[in-house]
């Protein structure tokens, strides 16, 4: 057998770190660290109800696009792009609220006819 050797031309070269990328990481976790942290008072603080279950889901909806736009670059692209992705995906939320609207809603007349007709 003959022996081959090959130079390996592709070195690996390591940069310097990006100060803007890090801060921009940095800047990141501080903000859905303090989202958190908001979400973690309003559970110890305000009343269980409707108001916290909302305000629960919104704050979860702010952390996921902002999650969505920096970790996914969604935020840097195209404007139809992520109409794109964004518009079905509210679609799909409306969807969800509206059966349970429209099967809260059936629960409660199948409730008030067994009442009325027995």
């Amino acid at each position: 057998m003959a022996s081959h050797t090959h130079e390996n031309s592709h070195a690996v070269q390591a940069h310097p770190a990006d100060p803007k990328k890090i801060r921009k990481i940095w800047m990141t976790m501080v903000i859905l660290a303090i989202v958190t942290a908001i979400e973690f008072l309003m559970a110890f603080t305000l009343p269980k109800g409707v108001l916290l279950t909302t305000l629960f889901v919104l704050l979860t909806f702010v952390k996921t696009f902002y999650i969505v736009g920096e970790f996914m670059h969604l935020k840097y692209e195209v404007k139809s792009f992520v109409w794109t992705i964004c518009a079905p995906t509210l679609f799909i939320v409306w969807l969800i609220l509206s059966m349970l609207i429209e099967g809260d809603s059936v629960l409660s007349l199948r409730y008030w006819i067994n009442i009325f007709f027995k």
